[in-house]
């Protein structure tokens, strides 16, 4: 079994890239064993990474998608004006204010959410940036494939017409043979 998929696997590489299977780098000789064992290409690269993530790539990509949404600078904005508001507004007049103006314990806060969310949000641009080169190197496989089957195809389309080409030519060929004897005979006739 593995012998025939061996010879296989060099035929469609000579005959479809023009050099030997182990001349081919790595996702070309992938696609050829996909087209030897008649597999099919089909995958979801992102799916299957997401099922490979662990519980801190996970919530990673939580963060990200809240620390990138338009709710959480909305949310934010308003925890401000609530911070600012009840420090200026409410509590300095009784003298109770935690974080008098300047507002320097609110400035502490912001500067830990940022230096904390910042990496968290790089990891998760990290991982997005994995799953595109992955996403790319499978359309490029599937782009291979396409290319190599479509070839392969136009080969045996061509291999066909050359067929009935030469079944036509033949059968030409006889017709105008059986002509010739006809005529022949009809000379004979009018000669003799």
């Amino acid at each position: 079994m593995t012998l025939a998929i061996d010879l296989e696997r060099e035929k469609l590489s000579r005959e479809l890239l023009g050099e030997g299977y182990n001349e081919l780098d790595e996702a070309e000789r992938d696609v050829i064993d996909e087209m030897a064992r008649e597999d099919t290409t089909v995958e979801n690269v992102t799916e299957a990474l997401d099922e490979q993530a662990g519980f801190w790539d996970r919530m990673a990509d939580r963060v990200a998608a809240i620390g990138g949404s338009w709710t959480f600078i909305f949310g934010f904005f308003a925890v401000l004006i609530v911070w600012v508001g009840l420090n200026v507004v409410l509590l300095k007049p009784v003298h109770l204010e935690f974080d008098p103006y300047p507002f320097i314990f609110l400035n502490l806060v912001l500067s830990m959410v940022a230096a904390i969310q910042a990496p968290v949000i790089m990891m998760s641009q990290n991982r997005q940036a994995k799953k595109d080169r992955a996403a790319a190197e499978h359309d490029y496989s599937v782009n291979l494939r396409a290319e190599l089957e479509i070839m392969s195809l136009h080969d045996k389309v061509d291999a066909l017409r050359s067929n009935q080409l030469q079944e036509l030519l033949t059968a030409q060929g006889e017709v105008l043979d059986q002509l010739r004897g006809q005529v022949a005979a009809l000379h004979e006739k009018l000669a003799g």
